[in-house]
């Protein structure tokens, strides 16, 4: 990692500065509003939220918004107009006289034009530029710190702190543990004492938003229900813990949570259609969650070939799938199948989204050719057969081997058919 500061240039490890304390730490943490990139959402920012938390930040003070990246219904001095809403409520939630801003790719560019105003920019004690936008000097005066991944080390904000992670992808900068780092450096003037999601010991709160992917709009008029599964087998261990009908703008919760305990959240889209969202348990409270959906026959969805004799999953993660990269990228089985490689998911791809399904519905698999149908901004698709039965009374196994010290994560989710049921699943990005 290369660290700029003005003036000076430092090859520094992602770790190896440590700020003495500061009475920055024994204050009360200043509220953190994070701003997504193209096709993304605040749940992005849903494990740095964790550890934030874990560090001593309130749950209530991290938040985001979410927008339409490509402005079609609501333009981009609108949605500046609510991240100042969201700000002015967060100053009057806490006390606190400014919050820290944090954006990503495309929100970087909507949030230097905010800071381009004085006065908002008056409200915000520190930036975190996130692997978008370059700037001759720092954004409304404000502190910055600009983190970049991979790419070229010619890009900069002026005057800023410049940090350089070139081992990192481009939504890897806004998730990765050198990130949150960095950004908790820079905004306390100490290091945080832990890096990890540290899980709370009782009960906690999870909430968030069902919202129309890629527009962010809110799933209003569908059903959800939340379930706890087993470990094992992913099928159902009880009635429903909550069930909400979700107004205009998708929101749902809070509902109490084991930490430790996976659940399966059934969108109920319309139509005798469901589509159901799997998770790893949640640990800690989490106020970002995000369900992304379409309504039946709109969206991506729609491309969706279905039958009922075969599985139709969708599988998530905030750092991009390496395919191409050998020992240093990422495997991805179902159902022992390993369905990343150079044609599904190269490096330069930047895929985030996998769809995977049965392309041609010829119960075969072949992931030797790319489907031109999901040719997409971070989303890419997988030719395979996987055997659905009635009433998802089976099981598909999904095991996700992340690089760049992610872990392994093993899912074991019911084979509904893709006929009136789709299986998404969300892997840590850690």
């Amino acid at each position: 990692m290369i660290r700029i500061h003005p003036a000076v240039v430092l090859i520094v490890a992602a770790f190896s500065i440590v700020l003495p304390g500061s009475a920055a730490r024994a204050a009360a943490p200043r509220p953190i509003v994070f701003v997504h990139g193209a096709a993304g959402s605040a749940a992005q920012f849903e494990t740095q939220a964790k550890r934030f938390a874990s560090n001593g930040y309130p749950v209530t003070v991290v938040d985001g918004i979410d927008y339409d990246f490509s402005f079609a219904t609501e333009s981009s001095a609108a949605v500046l107009n609510r991240l100042e809403q969201r700000i002015t409520a967060l100053l009057q939630q806490t006390g606190a006289d400014k919050v820290d801003l944090v954006a990503h790719s495309l929100g970087t560019f909507l949030s230097q034009s905010y800071l381009d105003t004085p006065a908002r920019a008056a409200r915000v004690a520190h930036y975190v530029n996130l692997d978008g936008a370059t700037a001759l000097r720092q954004p409304g005066g404000v502190p910055t710190l600009a983190i970049w991944g991979e790419g070229s080390i010619l890009r900069r904000i002026g005057g800023a702190t410049n940090v350089y992670q070139r081992d990192q992808s481009h939504t890897q900068t806004v998730t990765s543990v050198q990130s949150f780092s960095q950004m908790y450096r820079f905004f306390t003037g100490s290091a945080p004492q832990t890096t990890a999601v540290v899980p709370q010991a009782g009960p906690v709160q999870v909430s968030g938003r069902a919202v129309l992917f890629p527009s962010n709009a809110g799933a209003g008029g569908m059903t959800l229900t939340v379930y706890e599964v087993a470990d094992a087998t992913g099928q159902r261990t009880g009635g429903p813990v909550a069930t909400f009908a979700l107004g205009a703008d998708g929101s749902f919760g809070p509902f109490t949570a084991n930490p430790a305990t996976r659940y399966e959240f059934a969108l109920a889209q319309g139509q005798g259609q469901t589509q159901h969202h799997y998770y790893q348990p949640p640990q800690r409270t989490d106020r970002l969650v995000r369900l992304l959906t379409n309504r039946p026959g709109e969206g991506i969805g729609a491309r969706v070939p279905v039958s009922p004799a075969h599985s139709a999953l969708s599988i998530s993660r905030y750092k991009e799938w390496w395919g191409d990269q050998g020992s240093s990228g990422d495997a991805l089985s179902i159902n022992g199948t390993n369905i990343v490689n150079a044609v599904t998911a190269p490096r330069d791809k930047r895929a985030i989204g996998i769809f995977a399904h049965d392309q041609n519905t010829d119960r075969r698999t072949n992931l030797a050719v790319a489907i031109p149908d999901f040719d997409e901004t971070f989303i890419t698709a997988a030719d395979i057969y996987v055997p659905a039965s009635p009433g998802g009374s089976g099981s598909v196994t999904v095991v996700a081997q992340s690089r760049a010290g992610g872990g392994t994560h093993r899912f074991v989710v019911p084979n509904w058919p893709s006929d009136t049921d789709r299986i998404s699943v969300s892997v840590p990005d850690l």
